[in-house]
């Protein structure tokens, strides 16, 4: 099982994030546990300065936007 954190305040970016992540993983049977993270003093440890970010398994691996199902297909591959 992968995880994976979502960073950000919360926002509508964040969640739309979050859902799509979620969503791909389930339409592709891939086993993953999604977290949103709020705390900014967390977010600034990852090196994330503009959210939502994503980071998988403890590794920062996307920042600055909704990722599109290619990004995502990336991010759990």
């Amino acid at each position: 099982m992968k995880n994976v954190k979502v960073l950000g305040s919360g926002c509508k970016k964040c969640q739309q994030t979050a859902d799509a992540i979620q969503k791909y993983a389930d339409d592709n049977n891939i086993d993953i546990e999604v977290e949103k993270v709020t705390d900014m003093a967390e977010i600034m440890r990852y090196g994330v300065m503009s959210t939502p970010g994503v980071v998988v398994d403890e590794v920062t691996v996307h920042a600055g936007g909704v990722p599109n199902d290619e990004q995502i297909k990336a991010i759990l591959a």
